[in-house]
């Protein structure tokens, strides 16, 4: 079995933090959250995978290399525009050949894996089948009609959904989705659309089997989600303490501090993660905190954040709150501050508060 990881959209919603980097590699528990696709993929017993790359291609291929660190092996396969996911498999055709493929989306994640999906796929052996799961308002999802635990109808994005059931982005096919798909014209968006596809197997009494998120999933494409993606990673975090801490640092709870950090004078209290080369001095981290690499803190409270690499805050009178930093930022206090503080900050920006 193959697989397919899409990783080639834009990521137009995390402006500005997209606009120099790809949304994929956003990290959560201070680790790109493309990275837990990868491994989802590889506990699975699939290590034969496309990349299906875009813009970002450079930093995509970049940050996974040929596979070797996952024990894998990567085939990146370009896609000009993001065109939908059937276009995605469309393209990727050759790559896939007639095998049955696992597809999944490179920023999602989900806390039990992909396994499941797999083994149920290869024990049933359905045209596709296709993980769901329950959501107040699945208006911006493809959602689904079960019955007897087959697919029945999939709508794309309904404003008047059939089903509170929405597809999570992760699927398993076997060859006959490449004709489904050659048989697809865009829809109002432009796009090829996966559910489309679907939808014709179905219309031809192909099997599709469906099954329920076990744990939790989520979609990382806005700010609010990725700093929620980053609490529920770290409810799974595990004490470490690789840096120095002085005797003046209080560390409590689950609290990982990586190779070569510094904290002096500080509290943290965890789940919290300190990245490699971190300077902490004289401050506060609260729970649900990513402190990136190389990231230096002085005189700063700071929790249920992410503050991505090399960037830097200095006596920040308020405690930052809910704030995804992105990499190279320079934050300076100065008088006259407000009473709380909020950031969405992209690469290399530089304000004072």
């Amino acid at each position: 079995m193959k697989g397919l990881i899409l990783a080639g959209g834009t990521g137009s919603r995390l402006r500005p933090l997209t606009y120099t980097g790809a949304k994929q590699l956003l990290p959560v528990g201070n680790r790109p959250i493309l990275f837990y696709a990868v491994d989802d993929m590889v506990r699975a017993g699939v290590t034969d995978i496309g990349v299906v790359v875009g813009e970002t291609a450079p930093l995509i291929e970049a940050a996974l290399g040929d596979g070797t660190q996952f024990e894998c092996h990567f085939t990146y396969i370009p896609q000009e525009a993001p065109l939908g996911l059937a276009h995605a498999v469309k393209i990727s055709q050759l790559f896939l050949g007639t095998d049955p493929f696992l597809m999944v989306l490179g920023d999602n994640l989900l806390r039990g894996g992909v396994a499941p999906l797999v083994q149920r796929f290869q024990q049933q052996h359905p045209a596709a089948a296709v993980l769901l799961t329950q959501i107040e308002d699945p208006r911006q999802f493809g959602v689904a009609v079960v019955e007897a635990g087959r697919v029945v109808r999939l709508v794309e994005k309904p404003e008047h959904p059939p089903s509170n059931l929405a597809l999570v982005g992760a699927y398993c096919f076997d060859a006959r989705i490449h004709e489904a798909v050659s048989s697809l014209r865009p829809s109002g968006r432009g796009e090829l659309e996966i559910t489309d596809a679907i939808q014709w197997l179905v219309d031809h009494n192909e099997p599709v089997d469906a099954a329920e998120v076990t744990g939790w999933w989520k979609d990382t494409g806005r700010p609010e989600d990725v700093l929620d993606a980053n609490r529920l990673i770290l409810d799974d975090l595990k004490s470490q303490n690789d840096g120095s801490v002085d005797a003046d640092s209080q560390l409590t709870g689950r609290v990982a501090v990586a190779t070569g950090a510094i904290i002096e004078h500080s509290t943290i209290r965890g789940p919290a993660t300190i990245g490699e080369g971190a300077v902490i001095i004289d401050s506060y981290i609260g729970p649900y905190t990513s402190i990136g690499p190389r990231v230096h803190l002085r005189s700063v409270e700071i929790e249920l954040s992410v503050v991505l690499p090399d960037s830097r805050l200095e006596n920040i009178g308020e405690r930052i709150d809910q704030s995804l930093i992105g990499q190279g930022v320079d934050v300076r206090g100065r008088q006259g501050r407000p009473k709380t503080v909020r950031l969405v900050l992209g690469d290399h920006s530089r304000i004072e508060i």
